[in-house]
């Protein structure tokens, strides 16, 4: 039996008016922000439901529910690093993580780097163990026609304990 465990994930808010902007822990300048009960971190998001169905703990609605007003307007940094600390308890470390947001605008490779040392920092890893990309979706669908984002992610973990 093998040691290494893979996680897939995937999250997706629309965009409003009158929300900030947050990806990967990272507040980024634009006119409109995602809707949600935490602060809509889809990134983040995508990354904890590929953490969480790897290590076989659900994904992020059983672990965080919309339902609770303890979460609500919540940091997802917050949840990622309980999320951490649940796969530390079930003996297991991230290998890497590869997550890919889905967005015509903003522009966000200004801001990569920090998005990846800040889920390192909240997963208490190497930021060299996460890589951030974006790409757009040529003007199709909800995210082309700038009324959402999306975001993929996928994980390796291995079994330590």
């Amino acid at each position: 039996m093998t040691n290494l465990r893979i996680g897939h994930g995937y999250d997706v808010h629309q965009l409003v008016e009158g929300r900030k902007l947050i990806l990967g822990g990272v507040e980024i300048p634009w006119e409109r922000g995602l809707l949600g009960h935490s602060d809509a971190d889809v990134l983040t998001h995508a990354v904890m439901d590929a953490l969480s169905g790897a290590a076989r703990l659900g994904d992020i609605g059983r672990l965080f529910p919309d339902t609770d007003p303890a979460y609500a307007g919540i940091s997802s940094m917050k949840l990622l690093a309980e999320v951490g600390r649940l796969l530390k308890e079930q003996g297991c470390a991230v290998v890497n993580i590869d997550a890919t947001l889905l967005a015509q605008a903003p522009k966000v490779g200004p801001y990569r780097q920090k998005m990846a040392e800040n889920m390192a920092a909240a997963l208490d890893i190497d930021p060299e163990q996460v890589n951030i990309k974006a790409t757009t979706e040529e003007g199709l669908g909800f995210t082309g026609e700038g009324t959402g984002m999306a975001a993929h992610a996928v994980v390796l973990l291995e079994k330590t304990a």
